[in-house]
């Protein structure tokens, strides 16, 4: 069964079932607790917890979604038979409308019939009871009842979910686990494809630890949630792996039609090194494709962390491209990728152009240091030379050592080598780094930079501050009032000019001025500079209302509501928009914003842009004023 066909039966299945099918949220999420959305429940927190109502906001209390999904928690693992960073989740959700029954006979029905996956579940394991809770022993009998006779019990490493370190809802799981005839005959155990987690308790921060912290964990006391919640997450990768009949999840459709042969070393073998290119090729163009740039810090890091890797492996690993090969074959690779996921993820066909230009960007930025940043690295352990730059015979191996932290701190901020590519050249002489000591002068220099850019506000306490607002007086209010509402026109009238490769990244407003960063690729031109003010100052001299409603969230994203990337936003949301209409939809600016605002653009004064300069990589940052 091709995953085209998998993620279509899956939908069919809960729709037939009465799920309201929910799209992907982004990989940017607006949960600001997680650096990237790493499961399917993530947008729909609030409904778990009670803070939205699901009839409300889809007419039903059961949704279903197959979301986009990363995790750095497995980016060392990558390599192996299953481990992934980026990766598809098929998910089913309730908020009170069933729980263990409803869930697992749906599951068991979805995997096991023959008008679905048609595959045999071997077995399942279920939370086992501890001191502080029971085991869980209905979801053991209603696995039997279903003729599932091997049904396991495991702790809380396995099978109880919550958050870790911060207080939310929790619950014992099922993990169903299925294998395939040709796994079953290598002598390959089955893979956890499904994991059911039952929300019944609401994990508080205080209170004693009956556990050391870790995953499922969050070291407070529990309490049993007065509506219980079904969150349910399955591999679409491990679901394929099982149903094509394959040893590996790299032998699946999802990488064998857009990878191919680039699967395969030119020695002929599979092994990590193919894989590794494979995973972060495609968990770069995702990422890219919602907005993420590459940068030292936060999300851009771990993107800047794919595509240097994948370029190294290409040119400096058993490849061995000449860099302008590696730069070629990855955007090859950019383009098959975007062939074959653009059906179902048609954001990717339309930001095509926009994701070449980052990758090959990032990776013209790291060729220009990468040979210096070898020749530095060999010089300084000549040992770990396994294989020289234009790969000749095999260099002799020495006693293994560890690279110092500081030396692969230095090699980072000279040369651009993230931590995993100092692991994959240390590794070839089975050497080791010092990462603790990398990490501590990593952050040091983190809170160093931070400390440089942070500057305190004019002297005098503040009235307001949101953040994004800073003013001392009333009479600073209405100045930060009167720019802020230039800030969204601004927003807009950049994408009016440069296109919707334009992502806003933040503002910062205070009396005197705006800031406002942004996504884009290179300089403004000057004309561009002139034709967005022209453009400002025309909606200021329209003198347009500037109206507020409070609508649900996914029905303003539907309407092309602009958002920040990082902002939180509640299920019920203010949307600010500018325009002679009641209709969000037909306003000119429209935006997810708590306020305040003027009344009507003639309230804002001449706009002018002082300044447009790059913030950061890939990100803009312009300066203005009103007068």
């Amino acid at each position: 069964m091709s995953s085209e066909d998998i993620r279509k039966k899956f939908l069919e299945f809960f729709k037939a079932r009465g799920h309201a099918i929910m799209p992907s949220s982004s990989l940017i999420p607006d949960d600001l607790s997680v650096l990237l959305t790493t499961a399917g429940m993530q947008q729909f927190k609030p409904y778990y917890i009670g803070k939205a109502d699901p009839m409300k906001d889809f007419g039903s209390k059961n949704t279903a979604s197959i979301q986009k999904c990363f995790r750095t928690s497995d980016i060392d693992e990558v390599g192996d038979e299953s481990h992934l960073t980026f990766f598809e989740m098929l998910g089913n959700f309730s908020f009170g409308g069933y729980f263990k029954e409803g869930a697992i006979k749906y599951a068991h029905e979805f995997i096991t019939s023959p008008d679905w996956m048609n595959l045999k579940v071997d077995y399942v394991s279920v939370f086992g009871g501890d001191s502080e809770i029971p085991a869980d022993e209905e979801s053991e009998k209603i696995w039997k009842s279903l003729g599932v006779k091997d049904v396991r019990k495991a702790g809380r490493e396995d099978n109880f979910w919550g958050p870790t370190g911060t207080e939310g809802p929790c619950g014992p799981t099922a993990e169903v686990y299925v294998n395939n005839a040709l796994r079953q005959a290598q002598g390959k155990p089955p893979s956890e494809v499904w994991n059911l987690v039952f929300n019944e308790y609401y994990r508080y921060p205080d209170g004693p630890s009956p556990r050391r912290s870790g995953y499922g964990h969050a070291g407070g006391r529990l309490e049993k949630l007065k509506t219980p919640g079904v969150d349910t997450g399955m591999g679409l990768e491990r679901l394929a792996m099982a149903s094509q009949n394959v040893p590996t999840i790299f032998e699946t459709d999802l990488f064998q039609k857009p990878f191919g042969v680039t699967l395969i070393t030119p020695g002929g073998t599979r092994g990590e090194t193919p894989r590794i290119i494979a995973d972060h090729i495609r968990g770069s163009v995702f990422l890219i494709a919602d907005g993420v740039r590459p940068s030292n810090k936060d999300a851009g890091y771990i993107l800047r962390r794919l595509i240097r890797r994948a370029i190294i492996q290409l040119g400096v690993g058993k490849y061995g491209l000449s860099k302008d090969a590696a730069i070629s074959t990855a955007s090859r690779l950019v383009g098959n990728v975007i062939d074959f996921y653009g059906e179902f993820y048609s954001e990717l066909v339309v930001q095509r152009d926009q994701i070449l230009k980052v990758l090959v960007d990032e990776s013209e930025k790291f060729n220009r240091t990468l040979e210096m940043g070898l020749r530095e690295f060999y010089s300084r352990y000549p040992q770990l030379r396994a294989q020289t730059l234009k790969h000749g015979k095999p260099y002799q191996i020495h006693v293994p050592q560890k690279i110092s932290g500081k030396d692969a701190f230095d090699l980072h901020q000279s040369y651009g080598f993230t931590i995993d590519i100092l692991r994959d050249l240390a590794r070839d002489g089975m050497h080791t780094i010092d990462e603790k000591g990398f990490e501590d002068l990593f952050k040091k220099h983190q809170e160093i930079s931070r400390a440089g850019v942070e500057k305190k506000f004019g002297g005098h306490g503040l009235v307001l501050d949101t953040g994004e607002l800073k003013a001392g007086s009333e009479d600073e209010i209405r100045k930060v009032t009167r720019l802020h509402t230039a800030t969204h026109l601004l927003n807009q009238a950049l994408h009016d000019v440069l296109g919707d490769e334009v992502d806003q990244r933040g503002s910062d407003i205070t009396p005197e001025r705006a800031r406002f960063d942004f996504v884009f690729s290179r300089k403004m031109t000057a004309e561009e500079i002139k034709k967005v003010e022209e453009i400002v100052n025309q909606k200021i001299s329209e003198n347009l209302p500037a109206h507020m409603k409070e609508i649900p969230f996914e029905e303003g994203v539907k309407m092309g509501v602009r958002r920040f990337y990082k902002g939180k936003y509640p299920a019920i949301a203010k949307v600010y928009y500018v325009g002679e209409t009641d209709d969000i939809s037909g306003a000119y600016s429209k935006e997810f914003c708590g306020g305040p605002h003027v009344l009507r653009t003639g309230e804002i004064g001449r706009f002018k842009i002082i300044k447009e300069e790059s913030s950061s990589a890939g990100v803009r940052r312009i300066r203005a004023i009103v007068e």
